[in-house]
């Protein structure tokens, strides 16, 4: 099997509850999706997906992911995408780092490898260690009563674990924070994540104004070092996020910042690929961890669910289901929460239909023409 061509679509994603909104100000109705479809010269085809959520969280961009996959793209063309050490190895070749644009290609290989083998992706990471599992919120920043009321909604739904969005004034996010813990049940999960918006000092503030309660607190500040500090004068459980790019990174977490909890992003790491490598090492390590991605639509959600699925149980502290989050939908109906659960579709590879009439035309194609 080769690949025979590499085509690129790009739709938006709006937010499902109005105004997605993160500390030092960053806010979106809206963010720009990129959907990766890899051709084979038997007939089979892949989907990956991958979405920045804009150009401030992460140094990655929309435009950027795009032209990225377009610079590998020849260099894949008459290569076996079930091969998937030698894709990664012909991308880095070409690009260093850009792993936003390498995780929609490696999905999509993934989905080829699944298909091929008729067998789902969750299968092929080492099988279905739960039937289901639990799904958080993001709570976006804004008045505590507003973060209550979001909480309280969502609750009916099923939900009952939630991000809670902080990292401004750390006086007002402690008074957030306490206001969603109130309106919360006994047993729900709660995580009070900076994005890194804090300060050094901010942050000391925040996690004294926080002591006491039952949650974690995640990425206080952006540099891990200064979250080293941190959590040294913090009684609360820290969980790393944006810090957290390699393997080096997730040892000083743990080691260094004292983390016991880690998210694993899949645009962040490279893709099904790069979380299977940093799962295995968390787990190893005796850490917990969020399985997700950065941000994205049917295609990302797929993903997530299969790398969910085949967790340890123990390791895994939940995910989340973006297509829940989002109004647009390109792929069939699976796989959706159910009562603040997810699980994984059975089906061969992603275990999706994509729709790729309702895309349009591709951004570009390239073939070995």
């Amino acid at each position: 099997m080769k690949i025979a061509a590499i085509e690129a679509y790009g739709y938006e994603l709006t937010y499902a509850h109005g105004e997605y909104v993160m500390s030092s100000g960053r806010a979106a109705q809206s963010q720009a999706s990129t959907l990766v479809r890899i051709l084979t010269d038997d007939g089979l085809e892949g989907w990956g997906e991958s979405c920045t959520l804009g150009g401030t969280y992460l140094p990655a961009f929309a435009e950027g992911t795009r032209e990225g996959v377009r610079v590998m793209a020849p260099s894949l063309i008459g290569l076996d995408p079930t091969n998937l050490s030698l894709i990664h190895r012909a991308m880095d070749t070409v690009l260093l780092g850009q792993n936003s644009s390498k995780s929609a290609i490696d999905v999509a290989c993934w989905d080829i490898l699944g298909k091929r083998a008729g067998l789902p992706v969750a299968t092929l990471l080492g099988g279905v260690t739960q039937p289901d599992f639990p799904l958080y919120e993001a709570v976006p920043l804004s008045s505590p009563e507003a973060m209550a009321d979001f909480v309280t909604a969502r609750m009916a739904h099923g939900i009952n674990r939630f991000q809670v969005k902080v990292g401004n004034d750390p006086y007002e996010d402690a008074a957030r924070t306490r206001t969603v813990a109130a309106a919360c049940r006994d047993d729900s999960v709660i995580v009070a994540d900076a994005n890194g918006g804090w300060n050094l000092q901010a942050a000391i503030v925040a996690v004294r104004e926080l002591a006491g309660l039952d949650i974690y607190v995640e990425q206080p500040c952006r540099d891990m070092a200064d979250c080293v500090i941190v959590q040294k004068m913090s009684t609360l459980p820290l969980v790393m996020d944006e810090a957290v790019v390699n393997s080096a990174e997730l040892y000083r977490a743990k080691y260094e910042a004292g983390a016991g909890s880690v998210n694993i992003k899949l645009a962040r790491v490279g893709g099904i690929t790069g979380a299977l490598c940093m799962r295995g090492q968390a787990e190893d390590l005796g850490m917990t961890m969020c399985i997700e991605d950065v941000w994205g639509g049917d295609v990302t959600t797929a993903a997530v669910s299969h790398v969910a699925a085949s967790t340890r149980p123990d390791a895994l502290l939940h995910a989340s289901f973006f297509n829940d989050w989002t109004n647009e939908h390109v792929a069939s109906r699976a796989p959706r929460s159910r009562n603040g659960r997810g699980q994984a579709p059975d089906a061969p590879g992603l275990g999706i239909a994509v729709d790729a009439g309702s895309l349009g035309r591709p951004l570009f194609e390239v073939t070995g023409r």
